[in-house]
């Protein structure tokens, strides 16, 4: 048997492990120590390799994020914010029609902004939203399907504990993955707003109305979360501002969420043991995760397995956009059955080198010459060797799409090779197929039957029939499905804020 076809036969092994209920960390490291031990003939190299993958794995300083965002989103919960964030849009927006639950999906993106979970966010909210909606008339399975998809909303908006681990398997920056990620985050919540209003015109019964309270009230509401508009903005601003990394990013939003919950009360010497433990075991579960993912891609890199693939799949001269929506098929069907940070540990090395082998054509030589130039145009302060016939040759290249020349180029003062302009787009396609899988992972944790943050709702609502759910969440499910297909129509929507 060759070293790819004991590749090959990995993947049918593995999800006989992970549907035998095996953790899918574990499962993934006894493939991968298995594998090894059969291409190479002998324990020696796996079990060497699972000293050195140990160090490497839990030694790594990126990964330090991860513990620091579970702590802040365990310190939000203990300080209130949750609550004050629903409250504060629900002061806004609940006596309009469907209103409160419009409020539950604003404080649904401003808490998964702070949490960085999905299930910790659909968990956490539907505690402080569901009971409030059923007070005001909402029907059941309206209420645990807008709670549902507004659960997602955490694993898109940054900071994201799943697209950190993306960013680290990929080797792309983490503060442009959370920039990127930004604008499809609001997006799918205003996408959400729309679906609610469509809902509760469509399905007039399904939701009442609070009534109007003062707006003396609203603002006293509203001036009560900015200690969580403060720690966001430090947090996001200061990583994409450049003033710390992501890591140090990571410490100053548990450090101010820390003071927020101890100045309301939630946090004392028994609560922050709890909450040191409840990070440790998230921590340990991830990190776990993350070890059986490294010694599981080990094994295939060492069989070639990602780059046979990535071969084949160039050498059939397909489309690279059919390529991509067969991939992201794929990835709803995995996500309604496997937790999103599973999925992407075990599925990015398969398809990561199969989509950055393909063209897409995001951007070419030409355009990227031609906005270096504008900004120095632009600028006002052309450089001496800019004669105005050079100037008129330059913008008439720029208006037809044709790349510059050197001496134009040297003119102007700019540099941008060929090399240059590939390494941008790779980085682009990384950026952009990641933000894009986060959403179809996002849609198969609430697509029926078996979406994942349907049955947590459910849960908190037990006389709720899960069927009316499922029939709720399907105009939810359908403005996802949207959003997925303008963001891959239209990639300068994910990738316009990118610095070049």
């Amino acid at each position: 048997m060759t070293d790819l076809m004991i590749g090959v036969l990995s993947f049918p092994a593995l999800v006989l492990l992970i549907f035998l209920r095996i953790p899918i960390g574990l499962a993934m490291f006894m493939t991968g120590f298995c594998g090894l031990w059969m291409v190479l003939g002998s324990p020696d190299v796996p079990l060497a390799r699972l000293k050195s993958e140990s160090f490497t794995t839990f030694s790594n300083y990126s990964l330090s994020i991860v513990p620091m965002f579970l702590l802040m989103g365990h310190f939000a919960t203990l300080g209130g914010m949750s609550q004050a964030l629903f409250k504060a849009a629900e002061g806004w927006l609940g006596h309009r029609r469907g209103g409160v639950a419009m409020a539950a999906v604003g404080a649904c993106a401003g808490f998964g902004a702070i949490c960085g979970s999905s299930l910790a966010t659909a968990a956490t909210m539907s505690r402080v939203a569901l009971p409030e909606m059923k007070r005001y008339g909402y029907a059941g399975g309206f209420s645990t399907a807008t709670l549902a998809a507004g659960g997602t909303l955490g694993i898109l908006i940054p900071p994201s504990v799943v697209l950190v681990i993306y960013a680290i398997i990929t080797e792309q920056n983490i503060a442009k993955l959370f920039l990127a990620a930004f604008v499809p985050g609001i997006l799918a919540a205003l996408g959400y707003v729309v679906v609610i209003s469509i809902y509760v015109r469509l399905y007039p019964e399904s939701a009442g109305t609070r009534e109007r309270i003062p707006y003396r009230e609203r603002f006293r509401d509203f001036i009560a979360v900015w200690p969580v508009l403060v720690v966001f903005v430090s947090v996001v601003g200061g990583i994409y501002g450049g003033i710390f990394t992501p890591t140090e990013g990571a410490a100053v939003g548990a450090l101010g969420t820390g003071l927020i919950a101890y100045f309301n009360g939630g946090l004392s010497f028994k609560t922050l043991g709890e909450s040191f433990q409840v990070t440790a075991k998230s921590t340990a579960m991830i990190f776990f995760i993350v070890l059986g993912a490294g010694f599981y891609n080990g094994f295939l890199a060492l069989t070639q397995v990602p780059q046979t693939i990535a071969e084949w799949v160039v050498g059939q001269g397909l489309n690279a956009w059919i390529v991509l929506i067969l991939i992201l098929i794929f990835y709803l069907l995995l996500g309604c059955l496997m937790d999103s940070l599973s999925m992407i540990l075990l599925t990015i090395p398969i398809f990561f080198p199969v989509v950055t082998a393909l063209d897409f054509n995001l951007t070419s030589l030409a355009e990227l010459q031609a906005m270096k130039a504008m900004v120095v145009i632009d600028s006002g302060m052309l450089p001496e060797a800019v004669t105005g016939d050079m100037l008129a040759n330059i913008k008439a290249a720029i208006a037809n799409g044709v790349e510059l020349t050197r001496e134009q180029m040297r003119a102007l003062d700019i540099r941008m090779s060929k090399g240059m302009a590939n390494r941008i787009e790779t980085e682009q396609v990384a950026i952009w197929f990641g933000i894009i899988v986060l959403i179809v992972v996002e849609v198969g944790l609430i697509t029926p039957p078996v979406g994942m943050n349907l049955f947590i709702i459910n849960a908190m609502d037990r006389t709720t029939p899960m069927v009316e759910t499922y029939k709720a969440v399907v105009l939810f499910v359908g403005s996802d499905i949207v959003r997925v297909g303008i963001l891959v129509a239209f990639p300068a929507i994910t990738l316009f804020l990118l610095p070049i």
